[in-house]
């Protein structure tokens, strides 16, 4: 029977795959995490390079705000040197899913560590925004003035670097999408 007829009498998961059908799928997790190598590693310079400091009353006398002033910044920059670190680790195992579309075992190594990944840039990058929140906004309750009126240039740096982060939270989604879909398409082909 054709594939045609086959897809019309509803056994379209009977109907073999190409061969290279996960080829696709492989470059555009190889592009991905190219992409998630300049999100992280750009939020890691720009918040690991940030720091304003305001003259008051003379010249000898100043405050200054730096991105290690705040334990979740430091988080923030840790949490995004590691994610480019693993990034970079993880393009050649992303190149082997190119030329081997089959590779079964390391699909699922790298969907599990894409997770625990995905997981820890989350957990930075959301405590960055919580103190950036703060920043902007302060909080009425406990007295906390919001500081990004004094330390403009502080704090746009500082969101600017957040953006990097949960671009790279979206890469990381994606990566995990696109491996759960390349391994389901194997193993159609394997019961077929």
């Amino acid at each position: 029977m054709t594939k045609a007829g086959q897809l019309e009498e509803g056994n379209a998961s009977k109907v073999p795959m190409p061969a290279g059908s996960n080829k696709g799928i492989s470059v555009m997790d190889f592009v991905s995490r190219l992409v998630g190598i300049a999100g992280t590693l750009g939020a890691a310079i720009a918040m690991g390079t940030n720091e304003e400091t305001l003259p008051f009353f003379t010249r000898f006398v100043s405050f200054s705000a730096e991105y290690d002033d705040f334990r979740a910044f430091r988080l923030f920059v840790i949490v995004n040197a590691i994610a480019s670190a693993y990034f970079v680790l993880t393009i050649p195992l992303s190149i082997v899913h190119i030329m081997r579309s089959a590779a079964r075992g390391s699909r699922i190594l790298l969907i599990i560590s894409d997770t625990v990944m995905l997981a820890l840039v989350t957990a930075g990058a959301s405590a960055a925004a919580s103190i950036i929140y703060l920043a902007h906004n302060g909080n009425n309750s406990t007295n906390w003035l919001p500081v990004c009126q004094q330390y403009g240039d502080f704090c746009q740096a500082a969101s600017g670097s957040l953006i990097g982060s949960f671009g790279a939270v979206v890469v990381f989604l994606l990566i995990i999408l696109l491996g759960a879909i390349a391994l389901s398409r194997q193993a159609k082909r394997h019961v077929v």
